[in-house]
């Protein structure tokens, strides 16, 4: 009876070191795809870029009105304020409630907010208005874009310069750089409150 007994354990003992076996078999054949893939964004990261950002816009127009870079002052007076996002997935559209409300204003709706499209709606500002103000040439505010974008998507490959879309040859050309860049001071405005939003929400969970 001992020695069956014993048979008994041993032939239980290889099933479960069998079984082991078997798993660990099992998990090298998984493909890679199925390990745990790194964040797709870091709010926490995304928010202290987000200050960058808005240093660097704000720094970028003070120094543009002094040294009167454009050929003129470039005050708010001076300018017609472009939304170059218009026409595209962008901060606002993404991150706030389609139905404005009372009173028409956006809203922050905590249980209808898709995070991940408001990351990306931010993704595309910051993309657009990296296009736009390339020939401002101010490399501290192209440096803080790319920071933020790769924040909010780690996992995307380095966007390379692109063509600047405002000339500065004529007066108008001029004018409206001077109308983005005071846009991309707000729109840095609002990324930021949002991305601090977002942050905030993330802790509750």
């Amino acid at each position: 009876m001992a020695e069956h007994g014993i048979g008994i354990g041993s032939r239980a003992a290889r099933l479960g070191v069998g079984r082991c076996v078997l798993l660990a078999a099992l998990c090298l054949l998984l493909p890679s795809t199925w390990a745990l893939p790194p964040p797709a964004h870091n709010l926490a990261k995304g928010l202290n870029c987000s200050r960058a950002l808005l240093a660097a816009a704000n720094e970028a127009l003070l120094k543009v009105q002094k040294q009167r870079t454009l050929g003129f002052e470039c005050t708010l007076e001076e300018v017609d304020l472009e939304d170059v996002t218009n026409s595209q997935s962008n901060t606002i559209k993404s991150c706030t409630s389609q139905d404005p409300g009372p009173g028409n204003c956006p809203v922050l709706e905590s249980s209808t907010l898709d995070m991940s499209k408001c990351l990306q709606g931010i993704y595309e500002d910051l993309k657009t208005y990296k296009a736009e103000l390339g020939n401002l040439k101010d490399l501290r505010v192209l440096t803080s874009i790319d920071d933020m974008m790769q924040a909010l998507q780690p996992r995307s490959p380095a966007m390379p310069q692109p063509s600047p879309s405002t000339t500065l040859g004529s007066f108008q050309g001029r004018m409206r750089l001077c109308g983005v860049l005071h846009a991309f001071c707000l729109r840095a405005v609002t990324i930021g409150r949002m991305l601090g939003y977002l942050s905030a929400l993330t802790a509750e969970m």
